[in-house]
Order: structure tokens, then C-alpha cells, then sequence
């Protein structure tokens, strides 16, 4: 199947969350959105981004083609912070970004952030930030090879 005609981005519908928690539950395995199971908490999470117009998840979904039908091989949420650095510009945190296991290494993950980014700076955004975990380090090749510095040392803390 060639990719380049046959993949849509858009913003996730409910329709995608099992998609999207696939995505998620296993960097390393294909895992069949039907046997994802949509807690209550991921209804109410995917509820409120949904309703927010700061954040967004998007998808990129292969043999979508207008029909609504397709595969959803890709996604990443963003969340769009007003700030008084960079001159009161926004910046855009981009978190979750997950390509399908089996469909690594094509530029989709590239593509994908590109879009990203071409919608961010159409908000008026000057920077874009994200974190990764200190395990994934192909994740961190693949954010180093897209321009992005490690600029920061990250901290969290579990309430």
C-alpha cells in the first residue's frame, strides 16, 4: 500500500480511543484495539482534552480515504501553553507521540511531528517541547535527528 496517498490526519474522535490506547499499552507489539479495554478514567481524559481548545490528539490514520474506515497507525497529543517567555508567545508540549510498531522506520513518525509542527506555528507558537522517558532511546534518536536539543533536565513527582 502506498502511504503517501493513503494517510489522513486528524483530530482523534471517541471512535479512535481504543486505537489511540493500543498505541500506548506496548511500544513493541502490534496490540489489537479490541482487546483494549476504555475505562471510565480514559472516557473522562479523552472527554476533557476533547472539550479543551488548548489540547488536541491527533491521529494519523492509513486507508481513511474519506470513508471514516481506516487503520490508526500513529498519534500524539498537544497541548498548547500560553506564557510570558518568549515574548508572551504560546508553546506547544507535545506528549504520547506513538507510531504503530510494525510501521516504524517509513517517516511516518517524522511526517506526523511535521504536522504537528506546521500547526503549531499557524497558532502563533514559538517553541516546541516535549519529554520522553530516559529509557526510549530510540525515541530520543528519532527526536534528536527531527532538531530537538536537550536543553532541559525534566523532573516529576507522583501525587
Amino acid at each position: 500500500m502506498s502511504t503517501a496517498s493513503a494517510l489522513v490526519f486528524r483530530t482523534a474522535t471517541r471512535a479512535d480511543l481504543p486505537a489511540i490506547l493500543a498505541l500506548l499499552a506496548d511500544e513493541e507489539r502490534v496490540v489489537d484495539p479490541a482487546t483494549v479495554e476504555v475505562t471510565e478514567a480514559y472516557e473522562r481524559a479523552f472527554a476533557a482534552v476533547d472539550a479543551d481548545a488548548r489540547n488536541e490528539i491527533l491521529v494519523l490514520v492509513e486507508g481513511e480515504g474519506g470513508t471514516g474506515t481506516g487503520t490508526v497507525v500513529g498519534c500524539l497529543q498537544a497541548t498548547y501553553i500560553p506564557g510570558l517567555g518568549k515574548g508572551g508567545a504560546e508553546r506547544v508540549l507535545i506528549e504520547a507521540v506513538r507510531i504503530r510498531a510494525d510501521r516504524r522506520g517509513g517517516g511516518l513518525g517524522r511526517t506526523l511531528m511535521a504536522h504537528a509542527m506546521t500547526r503549531a506555528r499557524a497558532r502563533g507558537c514559538a517553541l516546541v517541547q516535549l519529554t520522553s522517558n530516559k529509557n526510549r532511546e530510540d525515541a530520543h534518536r528519532f527526536y534528536t535527528g527531527l532538531g530537538f536539543a536537550r536543553s532541559h533536565e525534566g523532573f516529576k513527582l507522583a501525587l
